[in-house]
């Protein structure tokens, strides 16, 4: 019995020491960048980062949730193209909004997440020629509270994990 609670009382300050050094160590500063290159032209691939709604086909984040409700607004492909979602406790509630756009390069987002819990974003998806194919970089920047920062490598997996599933999507509908 003594070797049990040995145990479990060494699992629990081992947590606790992670849970301090990961507060004090980790930075704010949250930042997480997949790339994917897809058999394609940039003029293909464009129409599908370029707007929302189009986005929104293959956004692994939208899919989590198959009743997840969703109201655009703004001209799609344009400065000013969003849309707000109110999905279950897995896709929460928030906003996105382009806030600016280089055609057949960039397209930045804005996010503001209202659920689960309060927080902002930038997204970047970004677009460079690799001969015949399209390189298509994901990025996304945001600051971290203190509590979060232990959660930070679970971020990274699941994040990553998303993103290329994302990306998966995308490749399909643009090298059709």
């Amino acid at each position: 019995m003594k070797t049990i609670l040995k145990f479990i009382g060494g699992i629990i300050l081992l947590i606790i020491v992670y849970a301090v050094i990961a507060m004090l160590a980790f930075s704010k500063d949250y930042h997480i960048e997949k790339s994917v290159v897809i058999d394609a032209p940039k003029e293909k691939v464009w129409p599908h980062i370029s707007s929302t709604r189009a986005f929104n086909v293959w956004n692994p984040f939208a899919k989590a949730d198959k009743s997840v409700v969703i109201t655009y607004k703004g001209d799609p492909g344009e400065v000013g193209d969003g849309y707000h979602w109110r999905g279950n406790k897995d896709v929460g509630e928030g906003e996105q909004e382009i806030v600016a756009i280089v055609p057949y390069q960039k397209a930045t987002s804005k996010l503001h997440f209202i659920q689960p819990w309060e927080g902002d974003a930038t997204s970047n998806l970004i677009m460079s020629s690799e001969g015949n194919s399209t390189k298509v970089t994901w990025t996304m920047d945001n600051e971290l509270t203190t509590p979060m920062k232990i959660m930070k490598p679970f971020m990274d997996m699941q994040m990553g994990k998303m993103f290329e599933q994302g990306f998966g999507d995308l490749k399909k509908i643009a090298e059709q």
